[in-house]
């Protein structure tokens, strides 16, 4: 009884406010359904890491089954994003995008809101290791920005995990505001008809390979993330693993994904995450995304302007690598503004091209900040 007293007595403020942050995301991935896989876990894994005297938390005696995730799933060896890469290219099918490769242009035109980001943070005080990490949040990649941020050994891992897995299940929310503040009616109602073109099994099996290869040439530091998407790709295509590759589908990112969700949550504890540099990065975050976001719509207009076949500019907004949140946003708005639209094979060309683009940009991040 007298343990039970002092735990109500030690409970502070900042974790009665953590707790109360981590019912709100668990409400908002039941009530609203946004990203349940994601956001429940969190919010969850917060409340957790929140009780005081919790035995999920390390303490002098013993290592804490959360941080003892973090540490070894994450810090030491970057394992469970690596792994969720392998489920994520197994769910991709880049035949929209090989079948109209100049969507390759808006993902990479999507990834310049992480280098404008880290320019930023920069000239705002943070070293470059750090300002890095945090500019690749603009990916709205949670397995790239966790790779990186570890890679450069930032000491801003926390709050970049949390940002990264926020704002990829924000997407709903954030991108229509931006897309609907870039575009006219007239435009988001450009109506683009979808032509299947057949690609050939052995395109699809031949571009995982080329992809990591000459990644790997361009930009070394991206082999392991480039790779292992390109890998859970090749699963899918070679026809001859169908059980892995449904598994890698299905079981594998599922449970990646809970254990990433509840693991992030090691770093929600209310004494690191309620401090002023963390509202800052998470502030950085949301303007890499904002940017991100942007710079696909604002070339898809450029486009345009010297073709005459015109695009809907939202399918730009796709060259995020938020897959396939960011594809479903745009399809549903471009059936919004014209219901014989049908924008849902352009958007998917373009997230899975933004998958590739910030997985090389990652790489190209590491490789820049090595050389300084």
């Amino acid at each position: 009884m007298e343990f039970l007293f002092s735990s109500f007595t030690a409970i502070t403020w900042q974790q009665v406010v953590m707790i109360a942050l981590g019912i709100l995301l668990i409400l908002l991935a039941i009530v609203k359904k946004t990203e349940p896989a994601l956001l429940l876990p969190m919010g969850f894994g917060a409340i957790l890491v929140n009780l005081p005297f919790s035995a999920v938390n390390s303490t002098e005696g013993a290592v804490g089954i959360i941080d003892w995730l973090f540490e070894f799933g994450i810090n030491a060896s970057e394992m469970m994003p690596l792994l969720l890469f392998i489920g994520i290219g197994a769910m991709i099918d880049f035949g929209p995008l090989l079948a109209n490769p100049k969507l390759f242009i808006f993902g990479a035109m999507a990834q310049f809101g992480i280098f404008a980001t880290i320019a930023i943070a920069a000239a705002c005080g943070f070293d470059i290791a750090d300002a890095a990490s945090i500019g690749i949040l603009g990916a709205a990649d949670g397995p790239t920005a966790i790779f990186v941020a570890t890679k450069l050994g930032s000491k801003y891992l926390g709050p970049i995990m949390v940002a990264a897995y926020s704002y990829m299940a924000l997407v709903p929310i954030i991108q229509p505001a931006v897309i609907k503040m870039l575009t006219t009616k007239k435009e988001r109602a450009i109506e683009m008809q979808y032509n299947p073109q057949s690609v050939s099994k052995a395109t699809k099996i031949a571009f995982p390979i080329l992809v990591t290869i000459v990644a790997g040439l361009l930009a070394p530091m991206s082999v392991a993330l480039v790779g292992f998407l390109m890998f859970g790709n090749l699963i899918r295509e070679c026809g001859v693993l169908n059980n892995l590759s449904e598994t890698a589908q299905n079981a594998l990112s599922n449970l990646i994904t809970l254990l990433l969700g509840i693991t992030i949550a090691s770093q929600m504890k209310a004494e690191n995450f309620l401090q002023v540099d963390t509202l800052l990065i998470m502030s950085f975050g949301l303007l890499a995304f904002v940017f991100d976001t942007m710079s696909g719509v604002i070339a898809a207009k450029v486009f345009n302007l010297f073709s005459k076949t015109k695009i809907n500019p939202m399918i730009g907004a796709a060259g995020i690598s938020a897959f396939p949140m960011s594809a479903r946003v745009v399809a549903k708005m471009g059936t919004k503004e014209n219901p014989q639209n049908y924008l849902l094979m352009h958007s998917i060309g373009c997230n899975v091209s933004g998958q590739i683009a910030s997985a090389i940009a990652g790489g190209l991040v590491l490789s820049l900040v090595s050389a300084i």
